[in-house]
């Protein structure tokens, strides 16, 4: 293990470098398939607390800088390019919303395989939640019977 400064140094400007900057960049594919479905909210540079492995040994959770769009069929949470989740119509895994106050919970995965993306919407959490609802029952989760 390396100790002093310079690799803490080195750490810490990592964490910046990867927290800084604008999160919501999509490639020009994607701003025009959104544009096509009807963006219907949009969020940049959020927080996101990430839950994984929930009530297991490996279970943990951190907090993550990036954005979602929610359109008329698809759910996306991301950081650049980078997808944490996608629900759309073609979606098979079990994903739910729900809200505690301000906070919306998506979820998805069950049992040691599930995942929790958790987020304040910057307006109307009770709107957030009901879209995203709608975006998950279009899909084929297997939480539509």
């Amino acid at each position: 293990m390396i100790r002093g400064p310079r690799p803490a140094l080195a750490l810490l400007l990592g964490v910046l470098l990867d927290c800084a900057g604008d999160t919501s960049r999509l490639t020009p594919e994607q701003e025009s398939r959104f544009a096509t479905e009807g963006i219907r909210r949009r969020a940049a540079n959020v927080w996101f607390r990430y839950t994984h492995d929930a009530g297991t040994r490996s279970g943990g959770w951190e907090n993550r800088l990036g954005s979602i769009v929610v359109t008329n069929q698809t759910v996306l949470v991301y950081k650049h390019q980078k997808v944490g989740i996608e629900i759309t119509a073609t979606s098979r895994r079990f994903y739910e919303v729900s809200r505690d106050g301000a906070r919306v919970r998506i979820g998805a995965g069950s049992g040691a395989s599930r995942e929790v993306w958790s987020f304040e919407p910057p307006d109307d959490p009770v709107g957030w939640t009901e879209d995203i609802r709608t975006v998950i029952r279009l899909s084929k989760s297997i939480a539509n019977p």
